[in-house]
């Protein structure tokens, strides 16, 4: 027998470190996948502003922002946080509305100080000064939205435990005169 079919059927449980990191590896690749989207309607939308009105770069860098985080929502809410509580979406919308706002001044002020501040205005830098200033901001974003906006659900265990003390045990009476519990047989 190979070595990879022996070790395949004994594989030993994964620790509860091994577990988080994975989960959040995954949580990580989704959000850059909906990242990545967001990142070419960013520059999409942002290039295709920049050359085809007289906008300047910052205001035409906030339009391009805002079309992204509208995607962005949608994909984080259905793909990436699909698994996270649903319950109050006014409250999740309006803080991913606060936190993407926050990403948005980040990302464009980056933009700012570079184009205005030290004079960097040509096409190409621009686009490499939105890029850096996507970067920051996005560090940002994805703490923000996964500790504020979708919130995790309980873990399964704490739930049942937390139902546990609803719901009476079966086996359990109550002794009326001493008010003890007994154990039926």
């Amino acid at each position: 027998m190979g070595k990879g079919a022996s070790r395949g059927a004994r594989a030993a449980p994964h620790s509860a470190v091994r577990r988080r990191i994975d989960r959040l590896t995954r949580e990580i690749a989704k959000f850059g996948a909906v990242g990545g989207m967001g990142l070419l309607v960013n520059l999409l939308v942002f290039n295709l502003v920049r050359n085809t009105t007289d906008l300047q770069v910052v205001r035409a860098s906030v339009i391009a922002t805002m079309v992204a985080i509208g995607s962005n929502y949608i994909g984080f809410r259905y793909f990436t946080y699909r698994d996270r509580d649903k319950s109050g979406r006014t409250r999740e919308l309006s803080l991913f509305l606060l936190f993407s706002a926050v990403g948005l001044v980040i990302e464009n002020g980056i933009l700012y100080a570079a184009t205005y501040g030290l004079g960097f205005d040509s096409p190409l830098q621009n686009n490499v000064f939105k890029f850096v200033g996507i970067g920051i901001a996005t560090l940002f974003r994805f703490w923000s939205y996964r500790t504020w906006v979708f919130r995790a659900l309980p873990a399964r265990g704490a739930v049942a435990s937390a139902e546990s003390f609803l719901t009476p045990d079966p086996l359990l009476t109550e002794d009326r005169p001493t008010r003890q519990f007994t154990r039926m047989r």
